[in-house]
């Protein structure tokens, strides 16, 4: 024990810094939990996209979905083959790794995904093996706890490159594609009566490419294209009121992107492609302040790309590098203050 009397005044005063300093580190690296219980990354935040362990397969037009400290990523294009794929990886957040689990029953391109209660579900994509054809109105639900799939009552509108997302009980799919073009429904299904019913349609324009995701008890569908133009629309639909809002305008038009929901009800969307190439702009939704802010640029701009998130870190998964039909391993990650 070191009696303060007998320290000079320049060594207490070390002293101290030194224990706030480490004081300082464990708030930074021991981190929040978010719902799941899950703690946060432990990795100190530096203000850029960083690389993690790369992914199995090399894909474009995927679908991800976050469930406690695993990411799963399904369908969309593989490189290999260049097919349509059925595959499902699972990324393991606090270990850094990727495993192979057991397929979906169909294989799908331009799906979307949602987590529910420890399950994944997946809704819509194309069916085709080559190409964006044959948009699907299926639901599947996977089980981790018994690596199963399982179907469950369709949507009545088959739909593709889309957005999806929980709010409360329910599941919420709005825009995307079919054989009769850009849609402007939504379609919401309830978990415990297992059927789906109609909502009031979007506000915005029919699109597809778009992305959709939940924070503060809304369901927010941004962005998008229709007939090769990019938007820079953002709206969302809130289950209490069932209307929908428009929001001020994104400041970047994108299409084939990917979104994330981050602590204070904050909205990240990422990725996309255009004509020049594919978009490294990233931006993050304030619903406090109504306002869209910049956020670093991404690492490897990538289109058709997976997007979660664990507390404050951004996750952007797999996805074309070029516009068109390329593919990627890449996972890399972002920290927001």
């Amino acid at each position: 024990m070191i009696r303060v009397g007998t320290v000079s005044r320049g060594l207490l005063v070390a002293i101290v810094t030194l224990l706030v300093g480490a004081a300082t580190v464990l708030a930074v690296t021991s981190g929040g939990g978010d719902e799941s219980g899950v703690p946060a990354p432990r990795a100190a935040a530096t203000g850029k996209w960083q690389a993690l362990a790369p992914a199995t397969l090399e894909r474009t037009e995927v679908a991800a979905a976050r469930i406690g400290r695993h990411v799963y990523v399904v369908g969309g294009f593989e490189r290999r083959s260049g097919l349509t794929t059925a595959a499902l990886e699972r990324y393991d957040v606090r270990r850094n790794s990727w495993s192979r689990l057991r397929s979906m029953p169909v294989g799908l391109n331009h799906p979307t995904a949602a987590a529910y209660r420890g399950k994944l579900y997946v809704h819509g994509g194309y069916t085709g093996r080559r190409d964006l054809s044959s948009a699907t109105a299926r639901l599947l639900v996977y089980d981790p706890r018994n690596d199963r799939w399982a179907r469950l009552p369709s949507s009545s509108v088959p739909r593709a490159a889309h957005a999806l997302a929980v709010v409360g009980e329910r599941l919420y799919a709005a825009g995307g594609n079919n054989r009769s073009g850009g849609l402007r429904s939504l379609e919401v299904y309830d978990f415990k009566r297992r059927r789906w019913s109609r909502g009031a349609r979007l506000r915005g324009p029919a699109r597809d490419h778009t992305t959709g995701v939940a924070a503060g008890g809304f369901f927010y569908v941004l962005a998008g294209r229709r007939g090769g133009r990019n938007f820079t629309v953002a709206e969302r639909y809130s289950p209490a009121r069932r209307r929908w809002e428009l929001l001020p305008s994104m400041r970047k038009a994108r299409g084939g992107i990917a979104s994330t929901a981050v602590g204070g009800g904050r909205v990240v969307v990422f990725g996309g492609e255009e004509s020049r190439g594919t978009i490294p702009e990233v931006e993050v939704y304030e619903p406090r302040r109504r306002r869209w802010r910049s956020l670093p640029d991404m690492r490897t701009p990538r289109h058709g790309l997976g997007g979660a998130s664990l507390g404050n870190r951004v996750y952007a998964i797999e996805g074309g590098p070029r516009p068109g039909f390329h593919f990627s391993r890449e996972i890399e990650f972002l920290d927001l203050p």
